[in-house]
């Protein structure tokens, strides 16, 4: 092929390039802000089925939106007013307990405690050797500066909650929005769509954001089961800081797949580490009892999760298989961390429901 103008194509070609680039710096300058209208955007479509439940109640389209945008701003006043004061006491409490047993305390003791403990319930574990390997990787750490670092992050840390609250904060706002205008922005869309091809591709869009909404409701649900039950059982046996572990309980139950196990994980180290409570509730457990307690409660509650708990409650969301499910949570998490994480399974479930009854039909009339 003669290329007639050399200076000219590759003018276009840098320009193209350097759009390109523009777009990408653009993108990434302004990841945080995209960051909350997907939040937002997801988080709507989550309101949206409770939206649709009170309109069904024959509440017009402005009351259920109405109710809804009050009910999420109870709970968030509610969790702000009762929750964070316990919350924020009990992470400065629990950074000042690990500051204190990090600078003051013989760690070789605590450890000593654990491994005489261990071969006491448990004689045929020899664990002499592998206490061997604790002891020498011990000492190749700076525990003073270890130390320093976690005492001089409290600051840090209050400061990173103050950007978070106000993080959600406008998230909030962006919900509210969303959920408000939700019919306009779907007609703008429709509009886009050749009149022809309008009916099915709305019936596609509405039977997506249905299964987005359900997907939503049914994670937060899940989270919160989590996180009730979880403070209940922590102040039960007198676990350390039952808000702040039932709030990890909470957070990381969003988590499709992995996340109630990893938040169950760190539930139980946190019981183990001794020195940062234990004694109290109705028992009167001690660490490495505690932790042992909390690792069976937590083991029996995940395989009621997974084959009682959420199948009832994600009943309505699209069934997607297991390969795709963990397929897809990966993928998102790589691509977008948490958001991604959380917004790949109802994405997965939109291109199945567009792979059934779009492509395998016309695929059957060829």
């Amino acid at each position: 092929m003669k290329i007639h103008n050399p200076f000219r194509v590759a003018l276009v070609a840098t320009l193209g390039v350097g759009v390109g680039l523009l777009l990408i710096g653009s993108i990434q300058a302004l990841s945080t802000i995209l960051l909350y209208v997907g939040t937002a955007l997801f988080l709507s479509l989550g309101l949206e089925p409770i939206v649709g439940w009170l309109e069904k109640r024959r509440l017009p389209r402005w009351a259920a939106v109405l109710v809804t945008i009050l009910g999420v701003l109870a709970v968030f006043a509610g969790i702000i007013l009762a929750v964070v004061p316990i919350i924020v006491d009990q992470i400065v409490q629990l950074i000042g307990q690990i500051d204190v047993i990090v600078q003051t305390s013989n760690l070789d003791d605590i450890v000593e405690q654990v491994r005489q403990w261990v071969q006491t319930n448990f004689p045929g574990i020899n664990v002499d050797q592998a206490w061997q390997y604790v002891q020498n990787w011990y000492t190749s750490l700076d525990v003073g500066s270890i130390g320093g670092e976690i005492g001089g992050s409290i600051i840090t840390i209050l400061g990173t909650v103050i950007a978070g609250f106000g993080g959600a904060f406008i998230v909030l706002i962006l919900t509210i929005y969303f959920t408000a205008s939700t019919p306009s922005l779907k007609s703008a869309v429709y509009q886009l769509v050749p009149a022809s091809k309008r009916p099915r591709f709305i019936d596609l869009a509405e039977q997506i954001v249905d299964s987005v909404g359900f997907y939503v409701i049914g994670q937060i649900s899940l989270g919160v089961i989590n996180g009730v039950l979880s403070a209940i059982f922590l102040t039960i046996i007198g676990a350390p800081f039952p808000a702040v572990l039932a709030v990890v309980a909470f957070f990381f139950s969003l988590i499709p797949l992995v996340g109630t196990l990893t938040g169950s994980t760190i539930i139980v180290l946190t019981c183990l580490i001794p020195g940062l409570g234990g004694g109290g509730g109705l028992f009167g457990l001690q660490s490495p009892t505690l932790a042992l307690v909390a690792a069976v409660y937590y083991l029996v509650y995940m395989q009621i999760e997974a084959y009682i708990i959420s199948p009832r409650i994600m009943n309505r969301a699209v069934s997607i298989p297991g390969a795709v499910v963990v397929i897809a949570a990966l993928a998102g998490a790589a691509l977008g961390q948490l958001l991604g994480a959380l917004v790949a399974i109802p994405v997965a479930a939109s291109i199945l429901i567009i792979y059934r009854q779009v492509i395998i039909p016309r695929q059957n009339e060829r």
